[in-house]
């Protein structure tokens, strides 16, 4: 017997916190029993679990790298009509990003029907390396920088400490490209940060997830994980931070 919300989860339906709240809302049923404790148990393999009246079905976990282009949804659905990132890939499973990155931000973005790794994976206690690539509107100085490097306090809290590293500046067009890896997965984080020292974000793109990379992929591609990458990301999301 295992906890209602990691079968749905384990199934590719939803990530494990969704589940939970699909639970909570009476959308699932177990032999024709509407569920609505988080502490139900079921047997994956005996009983019928159906989520809005569909059956789950146990999926053999799946793992995608999608260089995500910009303009584009980070979700399965979009109710405006618009790409979303399951549109750029074809799989006979039911997938879903691990995380997320903004309509307007380009790079790579992991998806998966592994609810168990996706919520390790976003779980804050485990500080992923993410690295950005960001043009901004004008040029930041060093100490200005510094403050990125300890941490700004932000609506939300302050900031880990993040690595910045200045690429190339463009003193005629007073634009700077600068490279930021930060350790958290806070909702327009990026483009926060560098708002609050007073340099807006014109264009962004996230090239690295942990040991992930973008290397031989245009906007739009995608692979599967290969298994040795996906042995690596399993054994990142159960090592805790030192």
């Amino acid at each position: 017997m295992e906890r209602l919300q990691k079968i749905i989860a384990q199934a590719g339906v939803a990530s494990r916190r969704k589940a939970e709240q699909l639970i909570i809302d009476g959308k699932v049923t177990v032999n024709g029993k509407v569920i609505s404790e988080l502490g139900a148990k079921a047997n994956p393999n005996k009983d019928k679990i159906e989520v809005s009246g569909v059956p789950i079905d146990k999926e053999e976990p799946t793992y995608y790298l999608l260089y995500k282009p910009s303009s584009v949804i980070s979700s399965v659905k979009d109710d405006k009509g618009r790409k979303v990132v399951t549109d750029y890939i074809e799989s006979t499973e039911r997938i879903f990003p691990v995380g997320r990155l903004d309509y307007d931000t380009s790079g790579l973005l992991l998806l998966t029907n592994d609810g168990h790794l996706a919520n390790q994976l976003m779980h804050p206690k485990f500080h992923v390396e993410k690295v950005y690539v960001a043009k901004v509107k004008g040029i930041p100085s060093k100490e200005e920088l510094k403050q990125l490097q300890r941490g700004v306090k932000l609506e939300d809290g302050v900031t880990a400490p993040a690595k910045v590293k200045t690429l190339t500046i463009d003193k005629k067009k007073q634009t700077a490209i600068i490279q930021m890896t930060i350790f958290e997965g806070r909702n327009r984080q990026v483009r926060r940060m560098f708002d609050y020292i007073g340099f807006p974000v014109l264009k962004l793109k996230r090239e690295q997830y942990s040991f992930l990379n973008l290397h031989g992929l245009n906007p739009g591609d995608s692979r599967p994980l290969k298994p040795i990458e996906v042995k690596r990301l399993k054994d990142l999301a159960v090592t805790k931070p030192s």
